[in-house]
This record gives structure tokens, sequence and C-alpha cells, in this order.
């Protein structure tokens, strides 16, 4: 019950609650954004290359060829026998993919023909180099 000699006191909004629930929410997202960065690959030293051109990166697969010439397809150990086989149920009923070599620029060239030559046994297989940019950035390079 109000007295009639109650001020009335005009409804406030206290918007104090609301900007900490809003830094909250970013904080949330931009710690959530930082995990998403996605590395096929195994980490290498790519070699450089001035007329790189970036790639569509719709769901390629990997190769990499470590600066020891370990192979691994897509993060997973491989031999260079069993790669064809593999690479073959990657791609499955798809009519191209693009499989991207990611060598070490350490690696012996004839171990990369090597596995360019298996790999292009593949039917629907686009083959294309992981190479660095002047920039320092990573680009794949098509050939």
């Amino acid at each position: 019950m109000r007295l009639p000699d109650e001020p009335d006191i005009p409804a406030q909004i206290n918007i104090v609650p609301m900007i900490d629930v809003i830094f909250a929410i970013l904080t949330f997202f931009i710690m959530s954004t930082l995990f998403l960065t996605r590395s096929e690959g195994l980490p290498v030293n790519l070699p450089k290359a001035a007329t790189a051109q970036q790639q569509p990166d719709a769901f390629s697969i990997t190769v990499t060829i470590d600066q020891l010439g370990t192979i691994s397809l897509n993060r997973k150990p491989v031999t260079i026998n069993k790669l064809v086989g593999q690479v073959k149920q990657l791609i499955g009923d798809n009519q191209e993919r693009l499989v991207i070599i990611n060598a070490d620029e350490q690696v012996n060239h004839g171990k990369v023909v090597a596995v360019m030559d298996k790999l292009r046994q593949v039917p629907g297989a686009k083959l294309a180099i992981a190479t660095t940019d002047d920039a320092s950035a990573n680009t794949t390079e098509q050939r």
C-alpha cells in the first residue's frame, strides 16, 4: 500500500549486468574461435615460392612428408605402398578431390616425386604442392 505523499520513483533499467553478460559471451566466442584453426598436415618447413596461389580448401586430403622422409596421410603415418589404397578410400565416390602434398624443404626430391607418382595413379586426385610465400603465409600452389 502506498501513501499519497511518497514520491514516484521513475523506472530504471540497470545495464551494468547486461554489459557484463555481453562481455562474457564475447570472451567465450573469441576464445572458442582461437581453437578453430584447421591444420591437416604435420608441421614441416615448407619451401618458399613467390608465385604461390591460394587454392579452395573444400575438404582436401593432405599427404605430409617430414624431414626424415616419413609419409603421413591426414596426420596418420602410412607407407608409400598403402598410400594409393587409402587415398582411394578417402576420395570415395567424389569425382575430384584436391590432394595437397606437404613436403619439408629438406626432403629428397626423389621421395616427393615417388609420392606424386603414386598419387597420380588415383583417379580423381588433383595434386597440389603446399608452399610458403614471401610473406610467410601458408599457401597451396596447384600443379
